[in-house]
């Protein structure tokens, strides 16, 4: 489809910096909802473009088209639009983990350590079966036969 080049440079950049790109179906909006000047219909054409040289994946649900960046992608954006190696999409982006992050999975599992099973094996103690005596194990009084036989004539 014929768009202005500048439109197709701004599509392209965006797309580089996300990684990611969203499309609502209507081909008729007069602006795309993150591209205020480029219309709905420039964007949804160039990345139809791009998926068909491969250099994009697209998945479509409730109306919507989303499209991935590939790691060809990536290389042929780079060229076309002249960037340095060191540059990469937002989805390639290593993120750290925060200290807090880093320190929760350490605790959670230290408290299984100790205590058996954590507030799991405490929710299993807790009571008894019913009917029963007080602080029976829950997951033995389940099955066959845990319950009592009742039969009725007939």
């Amino acid at each position: 489809m014929l768009m202005p080049k500048t439109h197709r440079v701004a599509i392209y950049e965006l797309l580089f910096k996300e990684g990611v790109m969203v499309a609502e179906r209507n081909t008729k909006l007069p602006k795309h909802p993150e591209l205020e000047t480029i219309p709905n219909l420039h964007v949804i054409k160039a990345l139809t473009s791009l998926h068909s040289k491969g250099y994009v994946r697209e998945q479509f649900a409730w109306r919507h088209h989303y499209w991935y960046l590939t790691n060809e992608g990536t290389r042929y954006l780079r060229d076309y639009l002249h960037l340095p190696s060191e540059i990469v999409p937002a989805t390639m982006k290593y993120k750290k983990p925060t200290s807090d992050a880093a320190q929760r999975p350490a605790a959670t599992r230290s408290r299984m350590r100790e205590g058996g099973e954590g507030d799991r094996g405490s929710y299993r103690r807790a009571g008894g079966p019913p009917g029963g005596a007080e602080g029976g194990d829950k997951t033995a009084d389940a099955g066959p036969g845990a319950a009592p036989l009742e039969f009725r004539g007939g």
